[in-house]
Order: C-alpha cells, then sequence, then structure tokens
C-alpha cells in the first residue's frame, strides 16, 4: 500500500523571496556577461593595435640586421623588445623568406599554457608585417600575440562579478525583505484577525491599515465586513438574550418565573447537601389580591402585583431570590440560611412593608396584606417538591390563622397539609 506524502505549500514571503533573488542574479549574470564579452571585444581590439605597433618598433630595430643578413643582431634586437612585450612569438624572414631570427616565449607552468591558449582563441591570428630599406621590401615580421593581459582580465572580470553577484544578493535580499513586510506584513495581519474571528468569534478584532493601496482597501473592506459581522452578533446576543429573559421571566413584574425558581433551588439543594448548609423557602401569598382584581379592574390588580414584587424584593440579600410562581402567588429562596430566625426576620420585614397604601391607576390608593410560609431544609424537606408543599402548606395556615402573618412549616397539623384555599 503506498503512502502519499503531503507537501507542505510555500508560503507568499518564500515564493516572492525566491523570485526577487533569482532575478537579481539573472539580471547581474546577464550584465556581467555582456559586460565580460564586450572588454574581450575591446581587448582583442587592442590586442591586435598594440601587435602592430610592436611589429613595427621590431622593423626599425632589426632592419639593420636584416640587411647585413646577420641573424645573431637580429635575434638579439628581436629578444630585447619581444621579450618586454605581449608576444608569445616572434619571427623574422630575409627577402627570400628564409627565417633569418626567432624568439619564443618560455614556457614557466601552467599559467603560461593557459595564456598561449586565450591568445590562441580569443585573439586574431599572427599578424605579419614587410621590412623596408629604401623603398623596398628587404624581408618581413610575423608575431603571435600573448594572453596575459587577456588573463588579468578574464580573472578580474571574474572577480567582479563575484562581487557583484554577492552584493546584488545582499541588496536584492533587503529590497525582497523590505517589499515583503509591505505586502505579507498586512495579508498576516488580515488571516490572522480572520482566525480569531473563525476560531473565537473576536468580532471586536480590526486589521491594522497596511502602506500599498490594495492591501489597505482589502483591509478596510473586511474591516467593514467585521463591522457588519459585529453588529448582527451583537443583535443577535441581544434577541437571544432577550428571548432567555422572556423564558425565565415573569413579563409583568420581571421576576423569575416558576421554571428558574426551580432550577436555581435545585441546585441550592444540592449545595447546602455537600457543604451541610440550609435553605428555607417562604410561600407568599396576597390576601385581598382577588377582591382588589374584582373590584378595580386588572390594571389595579396589575399594579398591586407590581408593587409586591418590587417591596419584595427590596427586603432581600443579594444572594436571595424572588420569582412569582403564578397569579399572586411568590416564592423567595433563601441561600445560605445561618439560623432559622433569619428567615422568620425577612418574612417579618416583608410583612411589614405592606403597611403602606399601593397607588392605583386613577390615583386611587389601596391595603393589602401577605400571608407567608416558610420550609427550611433539611428539617422539612429535602427535595424541591417537598420543600415547596411545605411551605405552601404552611402559607395557608398562616392565613387562616391570621391574614398578613408567617407560619413556620412542622406545626401544621396533618389533616391540613393538602388542604388548598376554596
Amino acid at each position: 500500500m503506498s503512502v502519499s506524502k503531503t507537501r507542505a505549500r510555500p508560503t507568499l514571503r518564500s515564493v516572492l523571496g525566491r523570485g526577487h533573488l533569482s532575478v537579481a542574479l539573472v539580471a547581474v549574470a546577464m550584465a556581467s556577461i555582456s559586460l565580460t564579452l564586450l572588454g574581450v571585444l575591446a581587448l582583442r581590439v587592442y590586442a591586435d593595435h598594440n601587435l602592430h605597433l610592436i611589429a613595427r618598433s621590431i622593423n626599425y630595430t632589426v632592419e639593420a640586421a636584416v640587411v647585413f643578413n646577420d641573424s645573431v643582431a637580429a635575434t638579439e634586437a628581436l629578444a630585447v623588445i619581444a621579450s618586454t612585450e605581449e608576444v608569445a612569438q616572434a619571427d623574422v624572414f630575409d627577402a627570400s623568406g628564409k627565417l633569418l631570427a626567432h624568439w619564443q616565449r618560455p614556457e614557466t607552468g601552467m599559467l603560461s599554457k593557459v595564456e598561449l591558449e586565450l591568445a590562441h582563441t580569443l585573439l586574431e591570428q599572427p599578424i605579419s608585417q614587410p621590412i623596408m630599406h629604401q623603398g623596398k621590401v628587404i624581408g618581413s615580421i610575423q608575431l603571435s600575440g600573448h594572453g596575459g593581459s587577456l588573463l588579468r582580465f578574464l580573472l578580474s572580470g571574474l572577480a567582479g562579478i563575484l562581487v557583484c553577484t554577492a552584493l546584488s544578493t545582499w541588496v536584492a535580499l533587503y529590497l525582497a525583505r523590505r517589499m515583503l513586510r509591505g505586502i505579507t506584513g498586512p495579508l498576516h495581519s488580515l488571516a490572522k484577525v480572520a482566525h480569531a474571528v473563525r476560531s473565537g468569534r473576536a468580532f471586536d478584532r480590526r486589521v491594522p491599515p497596511a502602506q500599498i493601496a490594495e492591501l489597505d482597501s482589502l483591509g478596510n473592506d473586511f474591516n467593514a465586513l467585521l463591522d457588519e459581522l459585529e453588529a448582527w452578533q451583537f443583535h443577535l446576543q441581544s434577541e437571544n438574550e432577550t428571548l432567555a429573559h422572556q423564558a425565565t421571566h415573569d413579563s409583568l413584574t420581571g421576576l423569575p418565573n416558576r421554571s428558574f425558581f426551580e432550577g436555581r433551588l435545585i441546585r441550592a439543594l444540592r449545595s447546602a447537601a455537600k457543604l451541610n448548609e440550609r435553605v428555607a423557602v417562604l410561600f407568599l401569598d396576597s390576601d385581598r389580591f382577588k377582591d382588589i382584581n374584582d373590584s378595580f379592574g386588572h390594571a389595579a390588580g396589575d399594579a398591586v402585583l407590581v408593587a409586591l414584587a418590587q417591596r419584595v424584593r427590596v427586603q432581600l440579600r443579594e444572594e436571595d431570590l424572588v420569582a412569582r410562581l403564578g397569579g399572586d402567588e411568590f416564592a423567595i429562596l433563601l441561600t445560605p440560611l445561618h439560623k432559622i430566625e433569619d428567615a422568620q426576620r425577612i418574612a417579618d420585614k416583608i410583612l411589614a412593608s405592606m403597611d403602606t397604601p399601593i397607588m392605583l391607576p386613577g390615583n386611587t390608593q389601596v391595603l393589602t396584606s401577605l400571608s407567608i410560609g416558610i420550609a427550611v431544609y433539611p428539617d422539612h424537606g429535602t427535595t424541591p417538591g417537598t420543600l415547596l408543599n411545605a411551605a405552601d402548606a404552611a402559607m395557608y395556615q398562616a392565613k387562616r390563622l391570621s391574614q398578613g402573618g408567617q407560619h413556620m412549616a412542622g406545626s401544621v397539623p396533618a389533616a391540613l397539609i393538602h388542604q388548598r384555599r376554596s
């Protein structure tokens, strides 16, 4: 079974960096090769011209030796000039073509062979120049150039190419990195913000401005899109919070509803069982709500419920919870409860707050009262249902004994536990 290996994709920075470096190296190489070729051509012309000048100088020097057919003098004169010039080989012939003098540069090693090979390959063919005396041709000179200057030129050119290549590479890398920062920097910021939005829903993140116009425009468009997404996210969050609040709270009083209260009660009992604490549940019922609602209308009944909710909430601690269970029934969760007397004290404060008349629509005032039943965990129940039932039964007992009072569960007669008001 063959296993395919996934190659890592190159980054934009590496691709652009290699591209700039390649372009710089190719440009330097082409320019260096062109300059070298032009230099070789110019040196070739110069060498040819120089050989003709050397030939004229030898012509004047060996003219007398050729006239007298003195081979020794011609050889000495030829060696004096050829040894100091860029000459590889020099020959002097008489009028009949007989070799009169010969000089050849001695080979001193590999470098000398390379110079000769360069001369034979790149320079002109050996030149031939007649030796004149009194207007007559008395012989001839044949010269072959030497490649020493050419070799030095090529070596210096090669060194220049290497230096220019190194400098160009450094400059190309510097300019490429400088330009890449302007390109990859904004793109990296854009990708980073996009990843934060996708993974962490960070709609408050924004792409910073870029120096390049196109990238800056792209960043601005992306930021505008994030503005819309953030607004939409805020709208959805607000809608969800509103729906969640409506699902768990009473629309009239703003208090939590029965479902929310029972959920909190379950968690409170679990915590109390672990920490060995007490929890109190207070069941509240309005004593005159039905009469007020029938006499003054539903608007008056709603005003009474809102006033009851406000007055009860003010009497509680910050960590306590009051909820409207339905109709004119309310429930209070006191957690943690340090002493049973604390629950009775809070119930007394709530009952006392009912002494102030409630203002109804139409500038009418009414007085009402509450009957409160108290049940404590674990004394009167260990489950939410039993605790609520005990508090409910205690509330009805308080209502039967005296309206506007409180009663603690446990002292209620068994026959009255499940009775309801008719």
